[in-house]
């Protein structure tokens, strides 16, 4: 039986092959993502994806980055509502950890030593790991002045601890430390409350 391939313009084929990727990821692991795979899924030759992609590393360097423009494009709509900062603040922690749970072995990727360590980063993802970070700091800079934020320390060192605080949370739920929800929402709110805490004078 002859398969038909499917025709997409350039843009669209990368953005097909990083969604058609990602779910694989979420539902076979990374073990189970082979390119020759994601050609199958797509619906397109089995050289396809090596047009855009020289490899699995860069395959996944392009889902992590995906990933970290998703979180961006999160903070951002957040930004721009009406809420105010305190409010802001605990529906981006809420969304931080709802994304992390959502979508587990991107945020492996996004987070993790796979292609942090034992893989190679690609130029894009590194820009695109720094960008969201520094949108993250800026406003925690934004949070410190409206005294939702300790103002203690420099916007870097507030930034990077209550980061700390959410990746932590966040790899408990991923890893199966804790599976009661009433835990995870109890462990939320108290980190949120640990976090807004104004520093001692």
């Amino acid at each position: 039986m002859t398969i038909q391939k499917k025709t997409y313009h350039h843009g669209d084929l990368i953005s097909s092959l990083i969604k058609a990727a990602s779910d694989i990821l979420q539902e076979e692991g990374v073990e189970g993502l082979s390119m020759r795979k994601l050609a199958d899924k797509v619906g397109v030759s089995r050289t396809a994806p090596y047009h855009h992609f020289k490899d699995k590393n860069e395959l996944l360097c392009a889902i992590a980055e995906a990933g970290f423009k998703a979180q961006e494009a999160s903070l951002q709509s957040l930004l721009s509502s009406h809420e105010d900062s305190e409010k802001r603040f605990h529906q981006y922690v809420y969304q931080y950890i709802e994304f992390a749970d959502t979508q587990r072995e991107v945020y492996d990727l996004m987070y993790g030593r796979l292609i942090w360590k034992t893989g190679t980063p690609t130029s894009a993802l590194k820009d695109a790991s720094k960008q969201t970070f520094k949108r993250w700091l800026d406003w925690v800079e934004q949070l410190q002045e409206d005294k939702v934020l300790p103002n203690n320390n420099s916007a870097l060192r507030v930034g990077q601890a209550s980061w700390a605080s959410l990746h932590g949370l966040s790899r408990l739920l991923i890893d199966g430390i804790y599976l009661d929800r009433n835990d995870i929402q109890a462990m939320t709110e108290q980190m949120i409350q640990t976090l807004t805490q104004p520093a001692s004078s």
